[in-house]
Formats: structure tokens, sequence, C-alpha cells
């Protein structure tokens, strides 16, 4: 890719970069903002964090985590690196680069919900100075940084590209993965212009291990969807043969076990009681709903979410079959869930198919409970506010008094033989208790 010429703006702001005099704001200290903010301050940059929760900023001020896979020990040390947090955003003058690091969820209606982007964009227009470098990372369909938080950004009358710079590069973060983080996966970088290209892949090359410079910020927020579409379309089909294998009387998991043993042309996916996380069950309708616009339908998406989010209702069915075969109605029998996080081994419960299934048993007359040892207290879900309640300890006696343990999410710390022999009936949804060996006639997998 051929440089562009520089101007003055951007040879300071390259200058700058190298001697690592750039402050580096984040907007969202999340799961993505949070060990960005830990890989910039690692890397010798000051960072300043920007969120609208104050009960997280005063945390990180005081050198705690909220963020199970970020420990207090770690916070301490960025804050003697150079990190600092705020909820006053009149600040966003100060950073020299503003990565935007917000949720972009879905509506009641499954459309693209920027709300929290465009508040982000309205917020730094207000105090946008020149010389400043502004990347989104929130995952999105191709062409919003362009169309929606350009106009927004160049509203007070300066120009991209020679005033401020903008570009895109989707966060990758998977929280809870001990193998990758932050500085070590690739990171995509695109420009709405080719300057703002540079400077961003610049800033983002003395932190990561690699980057992937491409010609625009479309093509940049293209590769994040293409990335979450594929694992979304194998799950779905993954999801898809379970329940036919399951009529057949065949064992899904131990078909994928002997299908992955072939050392080329095949990549395992698993299924689940549906899907989680703040990428994989959202991401794909970002495509759909833009695709609508250029005249076509995505229609192996619109099938795979289909198949995915019925997948609740799927594990419903089993249980009620499961309880029916020991003449136990679903109205009236004790069910304690097993995981609420969306995947093992984190408190992320964004997305997690665990709200939805205990809403589905709730109103079919259960009386619920859950345990999970990373997430102690339920918190406040946009489509399931009245869903609040603590995590039940997890003992013998619990388990016995339950006509259904239900596996939702399989974390390490679960001991499933100590589960299975003291439940009167498991269904696992994650094949969490293929190793137990003693009593598996009270499992039923789901």
């Amino acid at each position: 890719m051929a440089e562009p010429s520089m101007s003055a703006v951007s040879q300071q702001f390259l200058a700058k970069i190298e001697s690592r005099q750039i402050l580096v704001g984040i907007i969202g200290l999340g799961y993505v903002g949070l060990p960005l903010a830990q890989a910039f301050t690692t890397g010798g940059y000051r960072v300043l964090g920007f969120d609208i929760d104050q009960t997280k900023v005063d945390k990180l001020q005081r050198g705690e985590s909220y963020i199970g896979h970020i420990d207090a020990a770690t916070i301490k040390k960025m804050c003697n690196e150079g990190f600092s947090a705020t909820t006053d955003f009149k600040r966003l003058s100060e950073p020299d680069a503003i990565l935007i690091c917000v949720p972009t969820p879905l509506t009641s209606a499954r459309e693209p919900d920027l709300s929290f982007v465009e508040n982000s964009a309205r917020a730094i227009a207000e105090t946008l100075r020149p010389g400043q470098l502004i990347v989104l990372e929130s995952t999105t369909y191709p062409g919003t940084t362009r169309r929606i938080v350009r106009p927004i950004l160049e509203h007070q009358g300066l120009a991209s590209g020679k005033e401020f710079f903008l570009a895109f590069s989707p966060e990758r973060e998977d929280p809870g993965n001990k193998n990758f983080s932050a500085p070590t996966i690739p990171k995509v970088v695109g420009g709405i212009d080719p300057l703002s290209g540079q400077l961003a892949n610049a800033l983002y090359g003395k932190v990561v291990k690699s980057t992937v410079h491409v010609g625009s910020a479309e093509v940049a927020e293209a590769s994040k969807i293409l990335e979450n579409t594929y694992r979304a379309v194998n799950i779905a089909l993954v999801n898809e043969l379970k329940m036919l294998y399951d009529r057949m009387g065949i064992d899904v998991w131990e078909v994928i076990e002997a299908a992955k043993t072939k050392p080329f042309g095949f990549q395992a996916f698993y299924p689940g009681p549906g899907l989680g996380g703040h990428c994989i069950p959202i991401d794909p309708f970002y495509l759909t709903w833009i695709a609508r616009e250029y005249g076509q339908s995505t229609r192996f998406i619109e099938l795979a979410g289909e198949i995915n989010t019925g997948m609740p209702n799927y594990v419903v069915g089993r249980i009620a079959d499961a309880l029916n075969d020991r003449t136990k109605p679903i109205r009236g029998s004790n069910v304690l869930l097993l995981g609420m996080a969306y995947k093992k081994d984190v408190d992320d419960p964004r997305e997690s198919p665990g709200f939805e299934l205990m809403e589905l048993l709730m109103q079919k007359g259960a009386k619920v409970k859950y345990n999970d040892p990373h997430i102690p207290t339920l918190p406040a879900m946009r489509h399931y506010p009245g869903l609040r309640m603590e995590s039940s300890t997890l003992n013998a006696e619990l388990l016995k008094n339950q006509d259904v343990v239900l596996v939702v999410t399989d974390h390490t710390a679960y001991d499933w033989n100590f589960i299975v022999r003291h439940a009167q009936l498991v269904v696992d949804t994650r094949n969490a208790c293929k190793n137990v060996t003693t009593e598996r006639d009270k499992i039923v997998k789901a």
C-alpha cells in the first residue's frame, strides 16, 4: 500500500507515537476497552479512560477490578504506569487518539442500535481539535465509520483526513482466553482515507504483535462481520445436526470428535443451548440489515439465526420430555441452572442463553434457581429486567432437592461426578458430563 503524502499535522502525530508522547483516550471500559487500556499502558503510553458508569471509574481509580480475568494487581500497575479514568467527557479534548469501545446491541426488532456509537461521536465532536485520531472499535456493519461517525465529527467544521483522522479497527477480544490477549491478536486497521489508516496502523503497531493494514474502513468493518458470521453459521449447522442426530439415536458430540480427526478440510464447532456473548448472537444481524439496503437477502445468516435463537426452546422441550419420563411436569418442578456466563470460566453474562432458559422455565411454572461461581448476582439485563437473583450455594442438599439440574455453562470449577452423584436428573447441553462413569442413567443430553 503506497504511503500518502504527510501533512505537518500528521508528521507531528507520527513523531509523538514514536516518542510515546501520545495520550490515548478510550471510551468504554468494559471487556474490550479495559484490556485495550492495559495493552497501551504496558506499551508505554499514558491512557485516559472514559465511562458513563461512575462505579466502574471509582473502582479503577482505587486500583480495583470488576472483570474476572483482570485482577486488582493489574489495575494498580496500570495506574502506576499512567492510566486514569473519568466520567467527564469534556476531557475528550485531552487525548491525541480516541478509541471508541462501546456496545453495539440490537433493538427489540433485531435492528442495529448505534446509539452508543453516535453518542460517543457527539461527545468527541464537542471538543474535537486538529490533530486528533479517532478509531471506532465497536463491531458494526460496513459503512458505519464513514456514513455515521464522520458526519457527526465533521459537524463542527473540521475536515477528516486533513485536520483530524478517522479509522476503524475491530476489537478481537476473547474474554478468558489464556492463549490470546489484546497485544497478541493481529489487529486489522482501515482508515476512511489513506492517511488516517496509516496513522492508526502506526499507533496500534506499537502495542500489538502485528497489524493487518487494509485499504479502507469498510474492509476492516466487513472483516469482523465475516469472522462472527462464519462462526454463527457453523454453530447453527451443528445445532441442527444435534437435533437430527438426537432423533436418530446418535451422539453428536461423538460424531464431532470423530470428524475432527481429519487433518484438513474440517474445523470443529460445537452445539449448545443457544448463542451468547457480545458478538456472535448480534453481529450477523447487522449485516442482514444493511444487505436489505442493497436489495439482497442473506439467507444463510437468517437461517442460522433462526436455528440458533430456537435452541433454548429445544432445550426446554428436552427438559419436559426428561421430566415426563419420570412422571413429572415442568410446572412446580425445581430446576437449577448451572452457569449463567455465556461461556466457560468467564464472568461475562452478555447475551447468555441462560437468561432466556430461565425465563422460559419460569413461564412454564418451574421454580428456578441458579449457580455460577463467576456471577454471584445476576446483573440487570436489557431484555430480562425482572430476572434478579443471587447464586445459590452448590452443595449436595441443593442438588438433591432439584428435579432437574440444567448444565448451561461448563465451568471448570464444577465437579461433574459430584453433581451427577447427588442430582436426581441432569440435562447436559455442553457434554460436560462426558467423563462421568457412574449413574449415567441420570444424564440426558440436550
